[in-house]
C-alpha cells in the first residue's frame, strides 16, 4: 500500500441552486460558489508523455457534478445536502475516487467579501 495519490481540483464554480431554510430563500435559486477536490488512486506505473486521459479523470467531471448533476427544481434545505449530492455523484462515477472534498460559499449572504459556507470531506466507504 502506498500513500501516493493524485488530487484533481476545480474551484470557484458559480451556480444557482434552490437552497435555504428561510421563506425568502425557498422560492428562488441562490448563487453558490463551489470548489471540488478529489483524491484518486494512482496506477502503479508512472504517467508517460503519451498516457491517455482514461488513466486519470477528466476535470470536467468535477465541474459537471456541480453544474449538471443537481436535479433541476429540487430544493435542498441545507447546503450540506448539496455537498453530499456532489460527493455521491463523484463516487458513483469512478471507483478510483477515494475522497471528495466540497467547499460551498453562499454568495447571497456575503456583505463584505467574507466567505460564509461549509467544507465537507467524504471518504469512500
Amino acid at each position: 500500500m502506498t500513500d501516493d495519490l493524485l488530487q484533481l481540483r476545480v474551484s470557484g464554480i458559480e451556480t444557482m441552486v434552490l437552497t435555504g431554510i428561510y421563506s425568502e430563500e425557498t422560492h428562488l435559486p441562490q448563487p453558490l460558489r463551489v470548489s471540488v477536490t478529489v483524491d484518486l488512486a494512482l496506477p502503479e506505473h508512472k504517467y508517460a508523455p503519451d498516457t491517455p486521459l482514461a488513466e486519470s479523470k477528466n476535470y470536467l467531471d468535477l465541474k459537471r457534478a456541480v453544474t449538471e448533476s443537481l436535479p433541476e427544481g429540487l430544493h435542498f434545505t441545507l447546503i450540506e445536502a448539496v455537498a453530499d449530492h456532489v460527493c455521491a455523484v463523484l463516487f458513483a462515477e469512478d471507483a478510483r475516487v477515494l475522497r471528495v472534498e466540497v467547499t460551498i460559499v453562499k454568495l447571497a449572504i456575503s456583505e463584505n467579501g467574507e466567505e460564509i459556507g461549509i467544507r465537507m470531506v467524504r471518504n469512500r466507504a
